[in-house]
């Protein structure tokens, strides 16, 4: 049985002469993830487990959501986890080979099917220390609790894009725009620095309008701490380490990658898509109404700096510039937060 391709994959460029003027082989036929037959596949274990271990993932995650109290909950919450991580992983890189074999614009995994494995690997980390630091869970500041977060997923996402990405070759650091000496990566980051305030501009007026009329307010996710070590420790988070870690998944790789694929404004507007929607997936409230309006209002509000990243990063070429105005742009507002929080106490 057989299923399309992959809706996104373009037709494949002719495979270049080798050295000697010889024609090289005709490129192979693209078997996408939904073409399930191996014949003809150039890692069919790779395609049979990848699929085997989301499957049973998949299966897990319903499990657990029909309800499984205590410690066998926990367990099975772990092991689905687990294995869509692997599973995930490893159609990635079924995916590079096949497209790599078929001579694609974009040799590479789909940047949703990564995305979707950065989300899940950051849930089994956090899942896996958070049990580890269980017997102190009470002692730790919540503003500590907010970087070891920050940290975690930083470390997610620079490990999974080095192993599906950088590893296999399909993009480079420096096509992923991490390139220039340091005095130059300063510069850019000052020049990002500088679209921090229209941008902020055009977000408060978005922002008072998408309040009234959705009638909600999201919470934000770095909330006032009203102390200084909490206001540092938070700057830390939302301001250096949260904006390098973030360009460097939604705009160096997923931008790049869709780049090759649909050109820089489609990309761009995609890139700005799964920026929004990475950021509203948590977002709750006391009933289901109240979740989607408060998620209405997180998504919309984020559109303006989603849209300016993308634009900066397209037109530059370096991945500082976006990190400069991103994170200039989350230590405005984290500062601004914090002093209307000591402003309405004192």
């Amino acid at each position: 049985m057989t299923g399309a391709s992959d809706p996104e994959e373009p037709a494949p460029p002719a495979p270049p002469d080798s050295p000697d003027g010889a024609p090289t082989p005709a490129p192979a036929r693209y078997l996408g993830l939904t073409t399930f037959s191996l014949e003809g596949r150039r890692a069919p274990a790779l395609f049979v487990v990848g699929w085997l271990a989301t499957l049973v993932g998949v299966a897990l995650t319903a499990t657990v959501a029909f309800g499984v109290p205590g410690v066998p909950g926990a367990v099975l919450s772990l092991a689905s986890l687990l294995g869509l991580s692997i599973g995930l992983i490893l159609l990635s890189g079924s995916q590079t080979i096949e497209r790599r074999a078929a001579w694609a614009a974009y040799p590479g995994p789909s940047p949703l099917l990564v995305l979707l494995a950065v989300f899940v690997a950051t849930r089994l980390l956090g899942f896996l220390v958070g049990i580890a630091l269980l017997p102190i869970a009470d002692r730790i500041p919540v503003e500590l609790g907010d970087l070891l977060g920050v940290v975690l997923q930083a470390v997610v996402f620079f490990g999974v894009v080095r192993l599906t990405i950088v590893g296999p070759g399909v993009l480079g650091w420096r096509e992923m725009g991490w390139i220039g000496d340091r005095a130059t990566a300063l510069r850019a980051l000052a020049g990002g620095a500088v679209f921090a305030g229209p941008v902020i501009l055009v977000t408060a007026v978005l922002a008072d309008a998408a309040v009234t009329l959705g009638g909600a307010t999201p919470p934000s996710p770095l909330p006032p701490t009203g102390t200084a070590s909490g206001l540092v420790l938070h700057l830390l988070a939302g301001a250096v380490i949260a904006p390098v870690a973030e360009e460097l998944l939604f705009r160096g790789f997923a931008l790049t990658a869709w780049r090759q694929l649909v050109g820089v404004r489609a990309a761009i507007v995609r890139a700005s898509i799964v920026f929004v929607l990475a950021h509203v997936l948590f977002v709750s409230g006391d009933t289901f109404g109240d979740t989607v309006r408060a998620a209405a209002v997180a998504g919309v509000v984020r559109i303006p700096v989603a849209l300016a990243l993308g634009w900066l990063f397209a037109r530059t070429g370096s991945i500082w510039g976006p990190i400069g105005l991103h994170g200039a742009f989350n230590g405005i507002l984290i500062v601004i937060a914090e002093i209307a929080a000591r402003s309405g106490t004192g």
